[in-house]
């Protein structure tokens, strides 16, 4: 993307070159159907994060749009969260909502469909970059293959939003290209719309390439003379896309930023964000997919982050964030063809070449001076990892090798010496060689030191033959770059334990699982609900996979697992984003442990743990909690003091909520008849009992029958939220936050409909408005 534009090597006319851009698109859509065959054949599926956080958002959202309610709050982790503002709910993320949208019960096939077919669209949108351009069809094919299945989007395809913003990105820099060079407003629309789509995914993938296309379009702008012309041709279409991508990202940003005003997430500094930077010698991985083990078996990964065989322990990252391997052929043609060969020296290759070169820097964090420059950059410090680059780091290496093959097959760029392209790809294999040595890991190694050496060794004669006879015979040329790519990456890239795992792994996460422990707590549930009760499970360091079950199988879960949480529940329970293991069980002051107030006002009725839960919950002493069974996967218990989910008091009491945080010491008082209110005034009336029915309860509605003989507070034992409002007989009156975190309102006497609704989109504009006049005048 660069001006002046390349004179076409090929006639744009020619109608043999057009068909074999055709022939390009059908070949890499059979390598796409064969590399992605385990997935939707059903023999494996995406683990990890896919399966333990997004799958549940995916299947919570298809059941409130094919049910009665919507999915904008979500009852079943934490207390409740506000669903529409949480960055990984999906609501947005259009490809998921139009999957809830038309399959009620999304399984894990589809699920996993829909990010590959994103991948693969991504992989389109680059070959016909390359038509745009008269790059060589060959080219397209191998940018294509190599950013679809290779690098980070293939080794961290479990990080779901980061995938699809990487998808949208290959999409929007390819219509963001006829944008600045043809001024056309229809591109401009829909750059505008897929960079909103990618905005939207409010991940470091989309803000890192939110970056490189104002870099993008900075470089168009000025390079060279001239630049007042190609200002005037792109402007329109430029602003077309600018008021198409603002529309698209308006409303879902504004409630992620009013969510991070309440949320536990706060601006990370150097030293944190430092902590996942990518260590230089995973870029090894480039050349030798799995020279660290990085597809076995956990206790055999010896990767440069947190494993005792490397000093850099300071250094937080999962074994397949180090992962970068594109391909052998992308790299050859990389380091072979574009570095050793000068083929990026030419002015279409260079801004990629400037993007990919500060992506580099930027991965590897704090190993250069770069990322502290970087770092002042308004946004960074909302991001934690700066080795998530690598997803624009590989999409740009597969735009730059598939270049350099265009270059090398219209014989644009000199043979260049043998001796120095050989040598720049042989330096870099000995260094892995040289690595696993020093380490004492060659045996490991081995194995993948040899399968590196058989595709480089293939890849390299595949290039030399393309050069000699591919102008001659395109087709098969693009035959022989999809079956060598093709073997490469499924043998390389393939499904691992990083990637792909059974199905049956993930039985409990089905509608239907047989689960033992799944079924008793249904049993126990439906056995202590009541009139007033809707009782909470806890379910930790029991697996993975457990945190978010609640919002498949209806429970609700005092924890879950997010990485966005509310500040206030966080302080009162010390809930983390997670609860795999023990250590991630943390409580608080106001919630010391299982026996406590907080546990009983949450109405935590179910404990089930992977461990006996004395060794979670310290702070336990016999008899407090009873064991009612031992499944295979958990110890279950129930605390009998848990209380109903409503409550009617007939007393407030003024309380300070954030001392209470502080030390824990709560006042001497029942909550069965005395609710804590910040502010409260003295009241010594003396009121009659009443009472309060759930009359339905759903997402985003909750309706409650009340009895108030002499008035009272009504107490909803759900987490407090400004955006929640509540009416008395469809009256709307104040709503008030009770007992640190939970909802109240006041009743007067008699009998009440009381109807406690979510209204997202009236709260965010009553605190920007809020947050308005607080701005000084």
């Amino acid at each position: 993307m660069a001006a002046p534009r390349i004179e076409a090597t090929v006639n744009p006319t020619d109608i043999a070159m057009q068909r074999l851009y055709k022939v390009a698109a059908l070949i890499f859509l059979l390598c796409s159907g064969l590399l992605t065959s385990p997935w939707w054949l059903g023999r494996v599926t995406i683990p990890w994060d896919a399966k333990a956080h997004f799958y549940p958002q995916l299947v919570f959202l298809a059941n409130a749009l094919h049910g009665t309610d919507l999915p904008f709050w979500n009852p079943h982790i934490f207390a409740g969260s506000a669903q529409i503002a949480d960055p990984q709910s999906l609501i947005f993320t259009l490809p998921y909502l139009l999957l809830a949208m038309f399959d009620a019960t999304p399984g894990f096939v589809a699920a996993d469909a829909v990010v590959f077919i994103t991948l693969i669209l991504g992989g389109l949108a680059l070959i016909a970059f390359f038509r745009d351009r008269n790059w060589h069809p060959a080219g397209a094919l191998v940018a294509a293959l190599a950013f679809t299945f290779g690098g980070s989007a293939a080794w961290r395809i479990q990080h779901i939003g980061e995938v699809l913003s990487i998808a949208f990105f290959a999409i929007t820099f390819w219509l963001l290209a006829r944008v600045l060079e043809r001024g056309s407003w229809k591109a401009g629309l829909g750059a505008g719309f897929f960079g909103g789509l990618m905005v939207i995914g409010r991940d470091q993938i989309a803000w890192l390439c939110t970056i490189i296309l104002i870099g993008a379009v900075i470089w168009h702008i000025l390079a060279g003379r001239g630049w007042v012309g190609r200002l005037k041709l792109a402007l329109p279409a430029l602003i077309v896309g600018l008021v198409t991508g603002s529309a698209v990202i308006a409303l879902p940003i504004a409630l992620t930023v009013a969510l991070a005003q309440q949320s536990n997430r706060v601006l990370i500094d150097f030293a944190g964000a430092a902590r996942g930077s990518l260590h230089p010698a995973s870029l090894l991985t480039a050349v030798v997919a799995n020279l660290y083990g990085t597809d076995g078996p956990m206790p055999d990964f010896w990767g440069p982050a947190m494993t005792p065989v490397w000093a850099a322990n300071n250094y937080v990252l999962a074994r397949n964030m180090s992962d970068v391997y594109f391909g052998a052929l992308p790299l050859i043609a990389f380091l072979a063809i574009g570095l050793a060969g000068s083929a990026f020296i030419r002015s279409e290759a260079r801004f990629l070449l400037a993007a990919f070169i500060a992506m580099l820097l930027y991965s590897v964090g704090d190993f250069t001076p770069f990322f502290k420059l970087a770092f002042a950059i308004p946004g960074s410090d909302l991001f934690r990892r700066p080795s998530d680059a690598t997803f624009p780091l590989c999409a740009l290496a597969a735009i730059l090798a598939g270049y350099a093959v265009h270059r090398w097959m219209a014989r644009e760029t000199k043979q260049g010496s043998p001796v120095s392209q050989v040598l720049i790809v042989l330096v870099p294999f000995a260094l892995a060689v040289g690595v696993a040595v020093w380490k004492g890991r060659f045996a490991q190694a081995s194995l993948p030191l040899v399968t590196a050496a058989i595709c480089l060794a293939v890849s390299g004669l595949l290039l030399v033959g393309l050069r000699r006879f591919g102008p001659r015979h395109a087709m098969l040329a693009l035959v022989a770059i999809g079956a060598v790519m093709t073997a490469d990456l499924a043998v390389n890239n393939g499904p691992n334990e990083s990637t792909a795992l059974p199905p049956a792994h993930y039985d409990v996460l089905r509608t239907d699982t047989q689960n033992v422990t799944i079924a008793l707590l249904r049993k126990k549930l439906d056995e202590t609900a009541g009139p007033d009760r809707r009782d909470r499970v806890e379910m930790a360091a029991i697996g993975f996979d457990w945190p978010n079950l609640g919002m498949i199988h209806g429970f609700d879960h005092d924890l879950g697992y997010n990485p966005v949480r509310f500040e206030l529940y966080v302080e009162a329970t010390g809930a983390q984003d997670h609860v795999a293991v023990a250590d991630q069980r943390h409580f608080s002051p106001l919630f010391p442990s299982y026996r406590s107030r907080m546990a009983d006002m949450l109405g935590l009725r179910f404990i089930a743990t992977g461990i006996p839960v004395e060794e979670v919950d310290k702070n336990l002493k016999p008899g407090d909690l009873q064991q009612i069974a031992r499944t295979p996967d958990a110890y279950v218990y129930e605390n009998q003091r848990a209380l109903p989910r409503v409550l009617f008091a007939t007393r407030a009491q003024d309380a300070d909520f954030e001392q209470l945080i502080k030390t824990g010491e709560w006042p001497d008082v029942d909550p069965r008849e005395t609710v804590l209110i910040e502010g409260a005034k003295p009241d010594d009336v003396v009121r009659r009992p009443g009472t309060a029915r759930l009359s339905f309860y759903e997402n985003t509605r909750v309706r409650v029958s009340v009895d108030a003989p002499d008035g009272g507070w009504l107490v909803l034992n759900d987490v407090w939220q400004p955006w929640w409002r509540v009416e008395i007989d469809n009256v709307s009156v104040p709503l008030l936050r009770a007992n640190v975190i939970f909802r109240a309102v006041q009743v007067p006497p008699g009998r009440h409909d009381v109807r406690f609704v979510f209204e997202p989109l009236a709260g965010l504009w009553a605190q920007i408005r809020s947050t308005r006049a607080e701005l000084p005048k």
